[in-house]
């Protein structure tokens, strides 16, 4: 089956938002232009992930360009986007593998979210070698191409949704669920 690519050149959202109550939400990307939505599956340590790269990312390119790049510092607080997901919510695929790119070029950060690729050990080793290939027969893929504010609104808004989750042990920095948890540290005494 054909790979199905969903482009978004500068899209009016890109977010990272959840849905369900901490200790069992599921994350998702979620970019959305002239009416058209997509929503993507992913772990909550991948959009960790993914918002501290972008942030490395944008800072790199802004100290090589000394200070000339189209990136703020922070992320511009009109910018700054905190509704929830657009509804309908139809997941299109789990993500697997992701990219960034800056273009330097154009002043444009670029991110892909690859799809799962289901099937032999080996996968793992296909995902990487597939990541920035355009194969019209590979996974599906989520690319979004972000201004630099909007760039840094994405990582804001995903670090502080990754923040946002359930408070950690003061023993052992293990999620603590509302009914307590098993710590290690204190020799399996419910804390």
């Amino acid at each position: 089956m054909p790979r199905q690519v969903f482009f978004y050149d500068q899209p009016e959202r890109f977010v990272a938002g959840t849905v369900g109550q901490p200790g069992s939400r599921a994350f998702f990307l979620q970019a959305s232009a002239r009416g058209r939505i997509t929503s993507v599956l992913l772990e909550k340590t991948q959009v960790a992930a993914l918002a501290e790269r972008v942030e490395e990312v944008l800072d790199e390119a802004l100290r090589r360009s000394g200070g000339q790049a189209p990136i703020p510092a922070m992320a511009p607080a009109e910018l700054v986007d905190t509704a929830p997901l657009d509804l309908p919510l139809e997941q299109e695929f789990r993500v697997g593998t992701m990219a960034l790119a800056w273009d330097s070029t154009e002043g444009y950060l670029v991110v892909e979210a690859q799809a799962v690729i289901e099937g032999p050990e080996d996968a793992e080793d296909a995902e990487a070698e597939l990541a920035f290939e355009d194969d019209e027969n590979g996974p599906d893929m989520l690319r979004v191409r972000l201004t630099g504010a909007m760039a840094r609104v994405f990582a804001k808004r995903a670090l502080d949704l990754v923040a946002a989750g359930r408070k950690p042990c003061p023993f052992c920095n293990l999620p603590l669920d509302p009914e307590g948890h098993l710590c290690p540290r204190q020799n399996g005494y419910k804390r």
